[in-house]
């Protein structure tokens, strides 16, 4: 007896014709870029998380960063790739470049101030307050005065770049930062950078909105009055009143509640990016400076912690959140320096104008402020040196663009650009040999 074989055809899939799809976001040349190459977006994105997770491990001990390798990514992307078509451009994309890393520095502050575990005195923060009161206005002087004499910027141009590259930049400073919640307060030069960089992204806004003010009306006295009290006294003080009172409300929430009602037991570190995103957005509600808020935040939920392990976990997750989008944006600042053919047209005064700020103003400056400081010579270098400049400057000048009227907006993105992009590849080949001396001359352990 036989018995009859149906053949059972299997219909083939139509290839994807996204021309056909009616969806907004992919009738764009960008959508229906991303959806024809959507499984190759996730590749990348998975390598670039595993990237993210393991580098760090594979660099500890060598002269390298993972800043360095993702702008060279970023950069070879977007140069031999389909992606070139879509570079990031600084002068076509100012919106994009300025939220984005907005958002990264906000994360980077709250990180920074969740770190911090010493007491406020005069005694433990006065390198921190010679940085931020000495240091950081005469760097913003000499760099004006470098951008008006050798790069030929007008008054306001000239500030604003000063203003854009005076802060430690509180996002690729890592290396040279506290590691951890529990960190070692005693290493004066990580306390030094970490405590700065959380205060100088705020204390140079003021500069920011100086050259705004000369942008628009001139520098006269009725202008400097108006600034003096509109965006140094009140935004400050709004700034520092939101971020101490939120800090310490959340504190009250997360740790002071009954035992069985504290969120702290939820163990959900993401209250980390809530909080400083909501504090944020108060500050500047209110016309405060919510890059102080957010840091001032920081210290105070520290602070409240009091020795909870919860305090690690929040670090943790905003630390994690924080190099995932730093990976992301310096992917993006790769791009930018290529594709957005800031590189193409640099010339000797722009790499004048590079050394000076990565090799002397910061250096020098720093070191003569710290000269009478009872520390080690080489630890007044490290704090002196690691001056490092990125994602924050970047969003400096993009905010300032975007809220002013400024003339050499290319002169200012490409020297901006080589100075960051001097900035990663000096630090992050000298942080690794130089950190690991320095912890052999003050007695810590070397990994």
């Amino acid at each position: 007896m036989f018995h009859t074989v149906r053949q059972i055809i299997v219909p083939k899939a139509p290839d994807l014709d996204v021309t056909a799809y009616t969806d907004p976001m992919f009738t764009s040349v960008v959508g229906q870029f991303l959806l024809e190459n959507y499984k190759l977006w996730l590749l990348g994105i998975g390598l670039v998380v595993l990237l993210v997770a393991w580098l760090p491990l594979l660099l500890k001990k060598l002269p390298l960063s993972l800043p360095i390798i993702f702008v060279g990514l970023g950069m070879a992307m977007f140069t031999f790739t389909p992606l070139r078509q879509f570079s990031p451009h600084p002068v076509e994309s100012p919106i994009l470049i300025e939220k984005a890393t907005e958002f990264i520095v906000i994360i980077s502050l709250m990180g920074a101030g969740l770190k911090i575990s010493r007491p406020l005195s005069w005694s433990g923060w006065k390198i921190t307050v010679r940085l931020l009161v000495v240091v950081m206005p005469l760097t913003i002087a000499l760099i004006a005065v470098s951008g008006s004499w050798i790069l030929g910027l007008p008054l306001a141009s000239a500030l604003l770049l000063g203003a854009c590259l005076a802060p430690t930049d509180p996002v690729l400073a890592s290396d040279v930062q506290i590691e951890k919640p529990d960190g070692e307060d005693s290493d004066e030069a990580r306390f030094a950078l970490t405590s700065e960089a959380g205060l100088n992204d705020a204390l140079a806004f003021p500069f920011v909105y100086l050259a705004l003010a000369a942008s628009a009306a001139g520098l006269g006295w009725s202008t400097l009055g108006v600034w003096a009290w509109q965006d140094v006294v009140w935004r400050l003080g709004v700034g520092a009143l939101v971020g101490t009172a939120g800090g310490w409300l959340l504190g009250q929430i997360i740790y002071r509640l009954p035992q069985d009602t504290r969120l702290s037991r939820t163990g959900d570190g993401f209250i980390a990016v809530g909080a400083t995103l909501a504090i944020y957005a108060l500050a500047e509600f209110a016309h405060g400076y919510g890059f102080l808020a957010v840091f001032i935040a920081g210290l105070i939920l520290r602070r409240s912690a009091d020795g909870d392990d919860f305090n690690s976990e929040l670090h943790d997750f905003a630390d994690e959140t924080e190099r995932l989008v730093m990976m992301v944006l310096l992917v993006l600042f790769g791009g930018m320096l290529t594709g957005g053919e800031l590189v193409s047209n640099i010339g000797w005064t722009n790499v004048l104008v590079a050394g000076l700020v990565l090799l002397v103003i910061r250096p020098v400056i720093g070191y003569l402020a710290l000269i009478d400081i009872d520390r080690p010579p080489l630890e007044r270098f490290v704090i002196a040196f690691f001056g490092i400049r990125g994602l924050g400057s970047v969003y400096y000048l993009a905010f300032g663009l975007n809220h002013g009227d400024f003339d050499g907006q290319h002169i200012l993105w490409e020297t901006l650009g080589l100075i960051v992009l001097g900035s990663i590849l000096l630090h992050g080949l000298t942080v690794t040999p130089v950190m690991r001396l320095l912890n052999r001359r003050i007695g810590k352990p070397v990994d």
